[in-house]
């Protein structure tokens, strides 16, 4: 695999490139595991050449196979991780790359270093009336929303963080929590924690911060909105979109 940033070199079909390892251009190996008795690394390079056909991994992780997705995505966070992480924390000296790319170390103090992966819970909150609630970002375009989500604070449990963020970003108090899934997200370095919470109020106050805009949605105004393009979901590579969809009890019609 050729990596650049968050570009994959990508074939006809639009899924990943698999280069022989002796084709592969000039870069920094980091080796992502075997499968099938073959051994998989990814090859990152400053910008990936056009004839390699980039693509950016948010476009073309719906069409690729689960077997590549989880490479790619381990590819991309292990790239950042080493893009932020040049220098020891610890004393400041510059660090080297060991153990295929998984690990740094620094040669004046010794600290290793291993790549890191933030928690991050993102909900589905529903109320008595079987309203979704869906949050719009002040960076987003109008009628583009979103599931709410947020990072975990040290000592926090995960339903608690659920109901933090809740209260935090919309004002709705939030009773019951159930895990629902996970997906890594390496943009840059999230591991998304799903779940459906159970409203105890229903007034909605934003924070004003980050979300500028938020409301509870049937599912037939999500339907209606959506072929009208007047509700944009996430994509469908994304956790917030499976949870829309396990609720609404289907795909629905639309684009991000």
């Amino acid at each position: 695999m050729v990596l650049g940033g968050e570009h994959l070199a990508t074939d006809e079909t639009g899924g990943i490139r698999w280069i022989p390892a002796d084709q592969a251009p000039d870069g920094e190996w980091l080796f992502l595991g075997e499968r099938d008795g073959e051994s998989y690394a990814a090859v990152v390079v400053d910008r990936v050449d056009d004839s390699l056909h980039p693509q950016s991994l948010r476009m073309v992780g719906p069409t690729i196979a689960p077997e590549d997705a989880s490479l790619a995505v381990h590819a991309v966070g292990l790239a950042r991780w080493h893009q932020l992480n040049g220098f020891c924390s610890n004393c400041g000296s510059p660090t080297e790359v060991h153990d295929a790319g998984h690990v740094r170390q620094c040669p004046s103090c010794g600290t290793h270093h291993f790549p890191r992966t933030d928690p991050a819970v993102i909900m589905l909150i529903t109320d008595g009336d079987d309203r979704a609630l869906l949050g719009r970002q002040k960076v987003w375009p109008p009628n583009r929303f979103s599931t709410l989500a947020g990072f975990v604070e040290p000592g926090e449990s995960l339903p608690d963080a659920v109901r933090r963020e809740v209260m935090e970003e919309v004002g709705v108090e939030v009773g019951e929590v159930t895990y629902a899934g996970s997906q890594p997200w390496p943009f840059p370095s999230s591991l998304m924690l799903g779940f459906f919470g159970t409203a105890l109020s229903h007034d909605i106050r934003v924070d004003g911060n980050e979300i500028e805009e938020a409301r509870w949605f049937t599912r037939a105004e999500m339907t209606e909105l959506s072929k009208a393009n007047e509700l944009l979901l996430p994509p469908l590579v994304s956790i917030s979109r499976w949870l829309v969809n396990e609720w609404h009890g289907g795909e629905i019609s639309g684009k991000w």
